[in-house]
């Protein structure tokens, strides 16, 4: 179990639970691994779903591929990614049906705010995931006004993929994500073994690999995991998910926080990698006054 603890001036003032599961068993450790309720995958299955645009042969470079798996901030540096690969697609911008909302990066809507932009369908977060979804539409002659049906053979096409990466072997609840697709869910374990699946695909994990930025962006927690360790890939997801792949061990785990703090899960990700010896990612967990005074700590327990 995982306990993140706000403590200052000695009294616990904010607690965050959750849990961690791992592939595979990791030596001196004990995950929650007999933990095995069920979770939506949310953008934890980007890097999955893009799995099949390899498996397609959609013509896409490091960078493009590390966009389609995706969860952008919006930035500057991930629209002209995503007008580039709209134009060598030859597809368009209003076919995207993920919707519009102001770019998850601060730096990025301020800028929006000086400059007098509005936000577009290509700030939300997923655009990368859906211009990939358009591309295997129309490699494989499916419809492209309804790709974000249940369905189509395109959704039918990713949930078997997921199935299959994560052996998954029954049925769990489905629902329409944030960005209007439908997504799976399952017990955190086999999101992990899915992950350990993507070795399977090291043009995949290379191109997130040396691509952070494009695959998150300013603030995002998994572009300061990649950036900052040598063998990890992470990928957060909203409900307060994260994965962390390592490549060197082949083996991965899951944090999930019970009530979604991005915070609190950013805490605990970061203290597990450095205790398992897979990084060393120095962080600042003191609690300090908008003066600076240091008045606590943030104390995380596995």
């Amino acid at each position: 179990m995982i306990k993140v603890e706000y403590i200052r001036d000695g009294l616990v003032e904010e607690v965050h639970t959750g849990v961690w599961v791992s592939a595979k068993p990791i030596e001196g450790f004990s995950p929650d691994n007999s933990h095995n309720n069920p979770y939506f995958l949310r953008s934890c299955a980007k890097p999955l779903q893009a799995t099949l645009l390899l498996d397609n042969e959609i013509d896409l470079t490091p960078e493009e591929l590390a966009f389609c798996s995706a969860s952008h901030a919006g930035e500057d540096c991930h629209i002209k990614v995503a007008l580039k690969l709209l134009k060598k697609l030859k597809l368009k911008e209003e076919m995207l049906k993920c919707g519009i909302h102001a770019p998850l990066s601060k730096g990025m809507q301020n800028r929006m705010i000086v400059r007098g932009d509005s936000p577009t369908v290509l700030h939300n977060n997923c655009s990368g995931k859906h211009i990939g979804f358009l591309a295997l539409c129309d490699k494989n002659g499916w419809d492209l006004d309804t790709y974000e049906e249940p369905d189509h053979p395109l959704q039918i096409a990713v949930k078997e993929r997921l199935y299959d990466l994560c052996g998954v072997p029954r049925e769990y609840p489905m629902t329409t994500d944030g960005c209007g697709v439908p997504i799976v869910s399952m017990p955190l374990k086999n999101l992990a073994e899915g992950y350990v699946r993507l070795l399977e695909y090291p043009k995949l994990l290379k191109a997130i690999k040396c691509n952070p930025y494009i695959f998150g962006g300013e603030g995002r927690t998994d572009t300061e995991i990649i950036s900052k360790t040598e063998n990890l890939i992470a990928k957060v997801g909203a409900g307060g998910l994260c994965v962390v792949l390592n490549v060197q061990a082949c083996n991965a785990f899951v944090v999930k926080i019970d009530d979604a703090s991005a915070e609190a899960r950013r805490f605990a990700l970061l203290e597990i990698i450095n205790r398992l010896g897979w990084g060393e990612i120095k962080y600042d967990n003191r609690i300090k006054t908008i003066a600076g005074k240091v008045v606590g700590q943030v104390v995380v327990s596995v």
